[in-house]
């Protein structure tokens, strides 16, 4: 699988101590385990993904883009999962 994402945002992230001091890398982390997936948004085509990262349930935005070399994944934004994101999580996982 391929990702991308805004390095300046993603330094951002990393520096928000309430989304865990962690960049877009830790997230991609979060597709190895079990994770709950939905589209989020229609225009432009976003999916919400729900799982686990370093201990803790986070949710992350992200789109479905192509380029010469095909389909990749671009992040957009993630945070610490809310409680109603928890409950997604735990009713559809």
């Amino acid at each position: 699988m391929r990702v991308s994402w805004d390095e300046k945002k993603n330094e951002l992230l990393k520096a928000d101590a309430r989304r865990g001091n962690i960049g877009f890398e830790e997230i991609s982390t979060l597709f190895t385990l079990p994770y709950y997936e939905a589209q989020r948004n229609d225009d432009p085509l976003q999916f919400l993904t729900i799982g686990w990262v370093q201990g803790t349930l986070y949710s992350l935005v992200f789109e479905i883009r192509e380029d010469d070399e095909g389909t990749y994944y671009h992040f957009v934004t993630f945070g610490p999962a809310t409680k109603y994101e928890r409950t997604l999580y735990e009713k559809e996982s």
